[in-house]
């Protein structure tokens, strides 16, 4: 058994918006993933994320689960600033059964367990948002709620935070987000979305405690982290 985190899948099965089109490290990215991804085994855990389809309902993003359906063992997603897919907990549930998709499940709210680990996360908030005056105060302040779920959800077990957004990378920090993995005592954290020359921008390593991991897809060479 093994735990694995890989996000920003950016399958585009059910959208026609391959990220090839970027260059480098991202052509022939489906291959490279398939390829990467074959080392999970059907006992294993992998946390995915967000940013796993470019579509943009659940109907259109059947041909994308089926192939994330393909990875073995059990999937826990959570959500990207692109899954724009994104439903309610039940209808992703119904959509699972209606297509026979297994072992997957959203990361909203809620955590789940690994041997002795409590997998807690969500979302998050990114500078960029802010930056670009599309600051949500609302939309900032439900995600610090739902995270603070997660991570009471867990009780007393040892917990690791996976987020889309990095809640801090060079020039930036999220202290709202720091402050709960500090009240929580959260040792580890896992986070995607930084892409191509925004991987010189990522904080990786022991910070104030925690220890940080960058595992967009790309940073990663299309291979899964290994968390234990």
């Amino acid at each position: 058994m093994a735990l694995f985190a890989i996000g920003d899948l950016h399958l585009c099965l059910g959208a026609p918006k391959p990220m090839d089109v970027f260059g480098g490290a991202w052509v022939g990215y489906m291959d490279k993933l398939k390829e990467g991804l074959s080392i999970i085994g059907p006992d294993d855990t992998t946390v995915l994320l967000g940013d796993l389809s470019w579509a943009l309902d659940l109907p259109s993003s059947a041909a994308d689960f089926a192939w994330i359906n393909e990875i073995p063992g059990r999937k826990i997603i959570l959500k990207g600033n692109h899954d724009y897919w994104w439903s309610t907990a039940a209808k992703f549930r119904k959509f699972c059964d209606e297509h026979g998709f297994r072992d997957m499940e959203l990361l909203n709210n809620n955590s789940f367990e690994y041997e002795d680990v409590a997998i807690c996360g969500t979302r998050g908030w990114f500078f960029e948002e802010e930056r670009s005056g599309q600051h949500d105060e609302k939309v900032f302040k439900r995600e610090l709620i739902r995270l603070e779920a997660s991570l009471k959800a867990a009780g007393e077990r040892q917990k690791f935070v996976f987020l889309h957004y990095p809640p801090r990378y060079k020039g930036y920090e999220c202290p709202e987000i720091l402050q709960l993995l500090e009240k929580y005592e959260v040792r580890r954290c896992f986070y995607g979305h930084l892409h191509g020359g925004s991987h010189k921008l990522a904080m990786e390593g022991l910070w104030d405690g925690v220890e940080f991991r960058l595992v967009a897809s790309d940073y990663l060479d299309f291979k899964p982290y290994k968390v234990i």
